[in-house]
């Protein structure tokens, strides 16, 4: 099933497993923001509209402050392109900018750091006791192999509590970036409100009514 059939009968809060890419590689730390088209947003000229000073500021010093290290930034980009990896119609999570957003909700939302940051220590030890080496090392279908273990929690087995917990918070964030950036919402075909071009009544109308 395609990403974009599970999207049909699921909501953000509540999303079920979007997809296993056993394809994806190591990735280099991502220095560009959530959408990275929205790059700017580091410049503290940038115009935030609707903000008020405090939030702005506020902002500011998040951006500038960098919670997780660069191996965890790295198996965040590894983990999220195996929840949703790139397709023949759009990018990655990675490619939409869901490493810094998760970066960003990590200093936002403090309640969330031990969580991810626990999260991520207990999968570089499941991956550590199974197969020799870190999450990020070790090869693509081992690395499916821990993901299927913790993907679904009605399947959950003796011992990955933890791993379940820290997947779904994963998945969840990972969903939201996603579908909350300018190439999530192009994969979903959300057109907002744009602009149309109306030539009037159709002549077949006109006539029908003697008009």
């Amino acid at each position: 099933m395609k990403r974009r059939d599970i999207l049909k009968g699921i909501s953000f809060g509540s999303l079920g497993f979007v997809g296993l890419n056993p394809q994806v590689k190591a990735a280099e730390l991502l220095d560009h923001p959530f959408d990275s088209d929205d790059k700017d947003k580091k410049d503290p000229a940038f115009k935030q509209f609707g903000r008020t000073e405090f939030e702005k500021e506020r902002d500011a010093k998040l951006f500038a402050e960098q919670f997780f290290n660069k191996h965890e930034m790295n198996t965040i980009a590894v983990l999220a392109d195996i929840i949703i990896p790139r397709d023949e119609r759009s990018g990655s999570a990675t490619d939409a900018g869901t490493p810094a957003f998760i970066e960003f909700i990590a200093k936002d939302k403090p309640e969330f750091q031990t969580p991810l940051r626990g999260g991520l220590g207990w999968l570089d030890n499941e991956a550590q006791k199974r197969f020799g080496n870190v999450f990020i090392e070790i090869t693509p279908q081992q690395r499916i192999e821990i993901v299927e273990d913790i993907a679904y929690p009605e399947r959950k087995k003796p011992g990955m509590s933890h791993g379940v917990a820290f997947f779904n918070l994963m998945r969840n964030l990972t969903a939201t970036a996603f579908w909350s950036s300018k190439i999530g919402i192009s994969d979903i075909g959300y057109m907002g409100n744009t602009p149309n071009v109306w030539n009037g009544v159709p002549e077949e109308v006109l006539k029908q009514y003697g008009l």
